[in-house]
C-alpha cells in the first residue's frame, strides 16, 4: 500500500509571461462570460403570478373522490394503505348502520382515513392500487405549514365537496 508522501505531483514551474501576470485576459474572459449571462433569460419564475409547466405525470396532493350521486367512492378495502411503501396512508373500516344501505352503494365506508404527507413519496401507487378509482392525486402542490400535525390530512381534507349538498357558512 502505498502512502501520500511516496507520491510526487509534478508541478509546472515556469515563469509566467507579462500578460498572465497582469491578469488581463482571465479579467476578460470572465467579464465576457459575465456580460453573455446578462442577456440571457431568466431562470427565476415569479411563483404566484406565473407558473412553471408540469410535466403530464406531475403528481400533487390527494382528492378522495365521489361517484356521479356525490356518494364516497372509497369501499376500505385498503389496497391504497397496502401499496403505499412509505406507510402514510391509515384506514379504518366500519359498516354501515342498518337504515343506510339504501343511501350508500357498498355496506363499509372508511371511518378513518389519514395521508401523513411527511412520509408520502408521491409514488402514485395508491391511485393505481384502489379498485373503485376512490383516490386520486391532483396536479396541486402541497402547502408548507409548521406545524406536523397539519401535514396529517384527515377524511374531512381528502373529500371533495358534495355538489348536490354543499356546505353553507354562516355569517
Amino acid at each position: 500500500m502505498q502512502t501520500l508522501t511516496n507520491r510526487a505531483i509534478p508541478v509546472d514551474r515556469r515563469p509566467m509571461t507579462f500578460w498572465e501576470k497582469m491578469y488581463l485576459p482571465a479579467i476578460a474572459k470572465g467579464m465576457g462570460i459575465t456580460l453573455s449571462h446578462i442577456f440571457k433569460k431568466k431562470a427565476t419564475v415569479n411563483y404566484p403570478e406565473e407558473t412553471r409547466p408540469f410535466s403530464p405525470v406531475f403528481r400533487g396532493l390527494h382528492i378522495l373522490n365521489r361517484d356521479e350521486e356525490g356518494r364516497e367512492r372509497c369501499t376500505a378495502c385498503g389496497l391504497c394503505a397496502v401499496a403505499c411503501p412509505a406507510e402514510a396512508i391509515t384506514m379504518e373500516a366500519a359498516e354501515r348502520l342498518p337504515g343506510e344501505e339504501h343511501l350508500y352503494r357498498e355496506e363499509k365506508y372508511a371511518a378513518r382515513y389519514e395521508i401523513n404527507m411527511l412520509r408520502c413519496i408521491f409514488c402514485g401507487f395508491c391511485e393505481e392500487a384502489c379498485p373503485k378509482e376512490a383516490i386520486y392525486m391532483t396536479e396541486t402542490f402541497a402547502p408548507s405549514n409548521y406545524a406536523r400535525k397539519s401535514f396529517i390530512y384527515g377524511k374531512d381534507d381528502l373529500l371533495i365537496p358534495d355538489p348536490k349538498h354543499p356546505i353553507t357558512v354562516n355569517k
